[in-house]
């Protein structure tokens, strides 16, 4: 039932054409001006009301852009991957407005980006534009999160996506993409094993596929073709996200049905932990770290992405669509090679891809009105304009949580099976976003690093786990 919602949910952007997370990096666009005037603030939303009951479909770009703004506007956000393409829609955005400033620094992936937005937000200059994920977040930063509901873009979202920063009646927050994640595998080194890895579905046949696969690369059969190639797949397990998000999702977004429902919860069953941990058994056997797990320990992003799967010197490795921009990067041949598995909780949820909203863009309520009115300005243009549009979609990589974006729609193949997955219905819910705070990264992730360190067994890391959601409830 779930499966069908979700899709029903993603229904109207797959109708349009249409339907990436992480890293390591940080970076900042630097230059400051004085903000003189405080004005087109009441414009903006009466023409967003405007539009609103309209029901108008096409863009709402003719309302931002205009070159009458004034304002500084500091985006601190986590998605390292659209880091050179955001700041050169930013650069794009000041020709546009010459009176506003925007000022861009991105922390991510194996940079905390939630203890980074709490240490930014003590400083006495706040950022204009942050991150939120779901419920959780929405009361964590209430005093922080302007109300968005009036905004021209609202009545251009898929239906649904607003549910989870929806707060009495407010929306504090504009989706920043729709991603999905399974195994990101590379087609070519596959194909040259004699395994059709587009029919892999349950758990038993990918660990059959890894299986054929591993003998292959260690008898040496697919050196001369593939000199780098060492091993199956990379698991990053120093990365908290990936471990205690993502992979913990695969079951979690089977006990719980969305981030709301995980949020309610007072306690977690962890109905589904030996499920999950045959998952994470799984991938640690295909890395060249399986007879030394504790190794994985110190595996991040940066190797299992650029120096894993872009050089070819694995197969596989646990990621999402967002990655398209990073392997492409380095070699975008290699990028075009790219598939999705679908991770496997074995015997409960088989053949299917989590799709959801990784997060969302939020707009300070404490910053000065006329910096607020140019950070609304900047995303609505970002997302509704026309030349936003094009930026969202080609430099981004994203898969627009927008119904009106017309033919625009994703050119890379991991987006492309995204999409399809979500056409044929076959997703799983994002869960995470409704976990206590921080606990999906940094308590569960922890855990789940203690156990493939060694440090505790597989119960004691579950147990933990369980008993930390209900203290933090």
């Amino acid at each position: 039932m779930k499966r069908k919602i979700l899709a029903l949910l993603l229904a109207g952007s797959m109708a349009a054409g249409v339907l990436a997370g992480c890293g390591n990096n940080s970076s900042k666009t630097e230059g400051k001006s004085e903000s003189t005037e405080n004005q087109k603030e009441d414009n903006n939303a009466d023409a967003a009301e405007e539009d609103a009951e309209s029901g108008a479909d096409e863009s709402e770009g003719s309302e931002s852009g205009s070159g009458d703004l004034t304002g500084t506007v500091d985006i601190f956000q986590y998605k390292v991957e659209i880091n050179d393409a955001l700041k050169a829609a930013t650069e794009k955005y000041m020709e546009l407005n010459p009176g506003v400033t925007i000022n861009l620094e991105t922390v991510g992936g194996g940079d905390d980006y939630a203890a980074a937005l709490r240490t930014r937000m003590q400083a006495s200059d706040q950022p204009e534009i942050f991150n939120i994920g779901g419920p959780q977040d929405v009361i964590d930063w209430e005093a922080n999160l302007a109300d968005l509901s009036a905004e021209g873009w609202i009545g251009n979202t898929v239906e649904g996506l607003l549910d989870d920063v929806t707060k009495d009646g407010k929306i504090y927050g504009m989706p920043l993409a729709i991603e999905g994640y399974g195994f990101v595998y590379n087609k070519e080194i596959f194909e040259a094993a004699g395994i059709d890895a587009s029919v892999l579905k349950t758990y038993d046949d990918i660990d059959k596929a890894f299986g054929e696969l591993k003998a292959k690369i260690d008898n040496g059969d697919l050196k001369e073709q593939f000199p780098a190639l060492e091993a199956v797949i990379e698991y990053p397990a120093k990365e908290k996200w990936v471990l205690g998000m993502h992979t913990g999702n695969i079951a979690l977004g089977q006990e719980f049905a969305n981030c709301t429902e995980a949020f309610n919860a007072k306690e977690v069953e962890f109905k589904y932990a030996q499920e999950l941990k045959d998952l994470i058994d799984l991938q640690i056997k295909y890395t060249v770290n399986a007879d030394n797990p504790a190794a994985l320990n110190a595996v991040d992003y940066s190797m299992q992405a650029g120096g894993g799967l872009a050089i070819e010197r694995v197969a596989a490795i646990q990621q999402g669509n967002w990655v398209y921009p990073i392997i492409s990067e380095v070699d975008a041949a290699v990028a075009e090679k790219l598939g999705i598995i679908p991770m496997p909780l074995k015997g409960v949820s088989e053949g299917n891809t989590p799709v959801g909203v990784p997060m969302y863009w939020a707009v300070n309520s404490q910053s000065d009105e006329q910096d607020q009115a140019a950070a609304r300005d900047f995303l609505n243009w970002l997302y509704q304009s026309e030349e936003g549009k094009q930026v969202v979609v080609n430099d981004f990589g994203f898969i627009p949580p927008f119904t009106n974006f017309g033919e625009a729609k994703p050119s890379d193949p991991l987006g492309q099976a995204i999409s399809e997955a979500a056409n044929a219905g076959t997703i799983a819910p994002w869960v995470f976003n409704g976990c206590p705070t921080s606990w999906a990264e940094n308590v569960l992730g922890a855990e789940i690093q203690s156990y493939i360190g060694g440090d505790k067994t597989w119960e004691e890391a579950v147990e933990s786990a369980k008993q930390s959601w209900k203290e933090s409830r």
